[in-house]
Formats: structure tokens, sequence, C-alpha cells
């Protein structure tokens, strides 16, 4: 591990995307902060870190913060060069209200930035999703690029993506408007899988989840574009520090959608008897549809039938020198790690 004095604040610990970005920062010597919402979950990251087998020692520091709140922000930044500020709340599919989501995301990003221009941060690295860029719009052979982005009443969008739209625009016009010398990037995942921390399951590792439960019937006919939570991690990390990155935004996917069927597929080639309740039939769109109309989980699902989202990565291959793993690598770790820490039903 090589040694590096630069101080880097990773907002939200505990997340599944933060915990590998401080895991990559921490490989490559950095020192690194990062905000929890109280310090009695200090022990459990630690271990969780420790578990994926990360050396850090004195070299990691918690604060608490919570995006909702001014307290402890200030503390957060104080002498830090970059802030990788990840933390967002997630909630996918429908929800009572709206603003319970918008309102904490576009706040808390804007908390974030006001604070790392006060502290003299040189650059934020800002996690956004690919729900900021490739949804709402007609099914054409588009390619998504950094310059699209997602229709906030357009079919399929929730409050989640919404909120990610709001939230970096909002990031956005405060940085160009009273932004000081603050650099701002930010950075686009499509469904993001891959090895677990601990024993939580987030982002897309749920679909991968469901499917070895056995909790889906069959498969809807929609395509989905994946990125390895490791190389998440690695792009957020190198567009920190890289001069042409500042003021740009990023897409990162591993390479074409693949099927709900072929997850299914690759689990059961990959993961034996682990794989058993995987299912093999695919549900006809029109049932899809109608479940649709009294559901709002199926909303977005019925939205994206039989559309086959192209997104390009040129982007980061090129300013960042990113190197994606295979879609297929992200499946197979999510699968196998949560086989391995006992997070998949028995048979």
């Amino acid at each position: 591990m090589t040694t590096n004095s630069s101080h880097v604040l990773v907002t939200g610990g505990s997340g599944f995307i933060a915990g590998h970005c401080i895991l990559a920062l921490l490989e490559q010597g950095y020192l690194v902060r990062t905000t929890v919402r109280s310090l009695e979950r200090e022990s459990g990251v630690r271990a969780v870190l420790a578990d994926a087998r990360a050396v850090h020692g004195d070299a990691l520091s918690f604060v608490a913060a919570d995006l909702t709140s001014d307290a402890g922000w200030a503390e957060a930044v104080h002498g830090c060069d970059y802030v990788l500020h990840v933390a967002s709340p997630v909630h996918i599919g429908k929800v009572e209200n709206d603003d319970d989501v918008i309102v904490p995301a576009r706040d808390g990003t804007l908390r974030v930035l006001r604070a790392a221009r006060d502290a003299g941060v040189k650059r934020v690295v800002l996690t956004s999703a690919f729900h900021a860029v490739g949804f709402g719009h007609p099914h054409t052979d588009h390619t998504f690029t950094e310059d699209d982005w997602s229709v906030l009443d357009g079919p399929g969008v929730d409050a989640y993506g919404r909120s990610k739209v709001l939230a970096e625009r909002a990031a956005w016009d405060l940085v160009s408007a009273d932004g000081g010398s603050l650099e701002l990037t930010t950075m686009l995942p499509v469904a993001v899988m891959g090895p677990v921390m601990g024993t939580g399951i987030s982002g897309a590792n749920h679909i991968v989840k469901r499917i070895l439960d056995g909790q889906l019937p069959g498969y809807p006919n929609m395509w989905i574009p994946i990125v390895d939570v490791r190389d998440v991690a690695t792009a957020h990390v190198a567009a920190m520090t890289a001069p042409e990155a500042a003021g740009q935004r990023f897409l990162l996917a591993s390479g074409p959608a693949v099927s709900m069927k072929r997850i299914g597929a690759i689990l059961k080639e990959h993961l034996g008897d682990a794989a058993s309740r995987v299912p093999t039939r695919t549900i006809p769109d029109i049932v899809v549809r109608v479940a649709a109309l009294f559901s709002a989980e199926f909303r977005p699902v019925a939205a994206d039938l039989q559309y086959v989202k192209k997104v390009s990565n040129d982007k980061a291959r090129r300013v960042l020198d990113w190197r994606p793993r295979e879609s297929e690598e992200a499946i197979v770790a999510a699968g196998e790690s949560m086989v391995a820490k006992s997070l998949v039903r028995r048979v």
C-alpha cells in the first residue's frame, strides 16, 4: 500500500457504495474520514471493513453527521482535500410523500457542498445515478450519454428518480452560482451489483437476492444495465483527482444491458445448489401491465418492458482510464457473497 497524505471525506460510511469507496481509498493510502448518523455505528462499520480485509487503523476516522441537519458537517469536512458525497436516501418504488425522499437528498447535497466550499475542499465527487439520466424517455434506439437527463414526470420515474435529478441539478446550480473555487464531478452508475459488505443487501443486489430466494415467480421482459460496485468505487477515486474530470458527469456501466432471465441463468450456471430456487420462466407482458394498474411496484417495470436501454461508458473510459468488469462478474460476485454470508434462503 502506498502512502498518501491527502484527506478524503466519504459520506454515509455504512452504505454499500461508500464502503467500497472507503476500501479503494485505504488501499491507495489515503487518509479517510467518514460520516455516520450516530457514532454508535462506528464499531459496526469498522467490523464490516475488517471482514473485507481492509487495513485501516488510524487512517480511518468517524464523525457523526446527518443529511437533515447542519450539525457535524463543518467538523466532517475540516482539513479534507476531497469529498466523496455518496450518502442519499434510497426508496425505490412508491412512497407516501415524495418529499420524504427528495428533500433530504437535495437539501443534504447542498448542505455538504456548502460545508465543503467553506472548508476549502478542492473537489466534491457526488454520487448521482442513471435514474437522473435514462428514465421517463420514449422508447427509441437512442444511446444514453452524460448529456441526457431523465424526464421528471415521464413514465416509470418514481420519487427516488426525481430525487436524483433534483439533487444533482441543485448541486450544479450551487457550484455555478456560489461555489467559489470548489469543483464538482458527478457519477451516474446504472444498477449496482457486486460483493456484499456486512449482511445488508443494497442497490441492485436486491434483484439477485430475490432471484436466489425464489421470490420471483418468473422474469418480466426487461433488461438491466449493470455495473460492479468495485468499479463504481475506483471510478469515484479516479474522478477525485483527474484534472479533466472537474465539472463533468460520468455514466458508469459495464456494458450492454442484461435481461432478467439471463441474470437468473448466470446465477444457475455458477452457484450450483444455492441457485435451486432460481426460476426459469418468463412472465407475459400483459400480466405485468395488469399488475401495474393495481400496484405501484410494477409501474416502473411495465414502463420499460421489452426496452433495452443503451448506455455509453466511453467518457469514463477516456477521461478516467476506467476499465470495468463484465456484468456477469458483478452478478456472480453478488450471489457468491450472499451465499458465503448465509444471506440466501436454505433449501
